[in-house]
């Protein structure tokens, strides 16, 4: 059987690391394809089919040949697109990007694509870049990636009678059933914190739009500690482990 013809596609470098004497596996997204693993041959002594687009969190057009079953891609060129330069100059923005980009790959592994979260990847980090390291462009990021995910927090009702939420008074984060309840159903407590109607609206928001339409978002400290919290919360039930680089958000 014949190989796949060469794809030329935008993609997000999410991972580097040396493999044999002068070859790189690369991990990358892209648009239509998801997450994608391959070998660039040649690539640590090439000086001109990889110029500077092999850096994690980069954003390159590559040139490569789709993998077959389970074999690894073959990374034939890549041209930089996007550097993102400011990632690697502050700590802050370096650390949540490290973030996402391990949260992307967790909730969406190769086989598992979604147009929609290259695109809020690739927001994401350049906005990261451009911005440093604000704390509210992963949050949103998480609340709207685990909504992509099939992990949305149902803000609309009480997970427990079915009363609807009207915006009006503290509400309680059940993790167990990923959704809110009211104070007759559920009182708080470190597993189920209280939310204020603020705190919904927002999370709402992070949900259902992305980046560039949470522009102009401003949220007191007191909601964003909330929306943290409650994430922070609903992502460990739901995927069952503890991302490494989650500690970074703390």
């Amino acid at each position: 059987m014949s190989r796949p013809d060469p794809i030329i596609s935008p993609a997000i470098i999410t991972r580097v690391k040396e493999f044999g004497e002068s070859d790189l596996l690369v991990t990358f997204f892209t648009r239509e394809s998801g997450l994608q693993k391959g070998v660039a041959k040649g690539a640590r002594r090439s000086l001109k089919r990889f110029v500077n687009c092999l850096d994690a969190f980069c954003l390159a057009s590559l040139e490569y040949t789709p993998k077959k079953q389970r074999d690894l891609c073959f990374i034939h060129s890549g041209k930089l697109l996007e550097a993102h330069q400011g990632l690697r100059s502050e700590y802050g923005s370096f650390s949540r990007a490290s973030f996402i980009v391990e949260l992307a790959e967790t909730l969406f592994p190769p086989g598992v694509s979604d147009p929609r979260v290259f695109d809020l990847l690739k927001d994401s980090l350049k906005a990261l870049s451009d911005e440093g390291g604000n704390i509210l462009i992963p949050i949103t990021f998480e609340a709207r990636a685990m909504a992509i995910g099939g992990y949305r927090i149902n803000l609309e009702k009480c997970c427990i009678c079915g009363r609807a939420y009207k915006g009006e008074g503290r509400a309680v984060f059940v993790r167990e059933k990923g959704g809110i309840s009211c104070l007759g159903c559920r009182q708080e407590s470190a597993l189920s914190p209280g939310m204020e109607p603020e705190s919904i609206r927002a999370l709402r928001q992070m949900q259902d739009n992305d980046l560039g339409q949470l522009k102009g978002l401003d949220l007191s400290g007191g909601c964003l500690k909330e929306i943290k919290n409650v994430l922070k919360l609903h992502r460990e039930y739901r995927l069952e482990k503890r991302l490494k680089t989650a500690k970074f958000l703390d």
